[in-house]
């Protein structure tokens, strides 16, 4: 794997994705110290103190990948992310569709762009926050909340990247096999707010509902009181 260490940059992404294009190395880590302009979903930016916490984006070309499958790079690494932060403490779950919570509170978020050749993956560029050591956030961020803050304690960011790495490399290669099946009930598991009542919010009003199931291409699939699925895609509902 091919490692690019950055002391500033606009954002990891904006940066993996202004790169040639190098097929000759299926994975690329882009990391960087700080952000300028660190981007989330949308219109979102993502707030990070600098050398405190874990700023980095991973390009993939990943072989034979369909475009109907693309969630997999989701679940591959929300569960690497997840899986490291649990080592450390127990608690941390998948924010449909991939940020990482503890408790009601964001550690992690992610942004992931692809980039289709026809109907396969020929691209992706994953962009990764986490939140490790910073213990004071002044954006209007409504609850984040860092690994150190819950530790009470620093901990080596370096050892933590290397985790991830490690796991997001065994997961990726559970997706190249096409075991997609074991890689979603892998996610499903550890899904924050599954199977439970909670109120929801999309353009029709508020409502009750449980998560039922996560579709390949990324959709949530909610159960209302009145036993009515919902589909939705991102940004389609919110969680209140």
């Amino acid at each position: 794997m091919k490692r690019i260490a950055l002391e500033e940059t606009t954002s990891t992404n904006r940066y993996a994705k202004e790169l040639p294009e190098d097929e000759s190395h299926e994975l690329t880590l882009v990391t960087a110290e700080f952000q300028t302009a660190g981007r989330g979903t949308g219109t979102n930016t993502w707030e990070s103190e600098r050398s405190q916490n874990l700023l980095f984006s991973i390009i993939s070309y990943p072989k034979g990948l369909l475009a109907n499958q693309m969630f997999a790079l989701s679940e591959v690494t929300a569960l690497a992310i997840s899986d490291t932060l649990n080592s450390y403490v127990q608690g941390f779950q998948i924010k449909w569709p991939n940020d990482i919570y503890f408790g009601d509170k964001k550690a992690v978020g992610m942004l992931i762009e692809n980039d289709l050749h026809g109907k396969q993956v020929h691209r992706s560029v994953i962009g990764v926050g986490v939140n490790i050591n910073q213990t004071a956030f002044i954006s209007d961020a409504p609850n984040p909340v860092s690994l150190a803050q819950i530790l009470g304690k620093k901990v080596d960011r370096n050892h933590v990247l290397d985790d991830i790495m490690q796991r997001f490399i065994y997961y990726y290669g559970i997706m190249e096999e096409e075991r997609y099946g074991e890689l979603h009930q892998l996610y499903m598991q550890h899904l924050y707010r599954k199977d439970t009542l909670y109120t929801y919010s999309d353009e029709g009003g508020i409502f009750r509902a449980r998560i039922r199931d996560v579709k390949p291409t990324g959709h949530l699939i909610l159960e209302d009181e009145n036993g009515e699925l919902r589909r939705y895609d991102f940004k389609e509902v919110r969680f209140i």
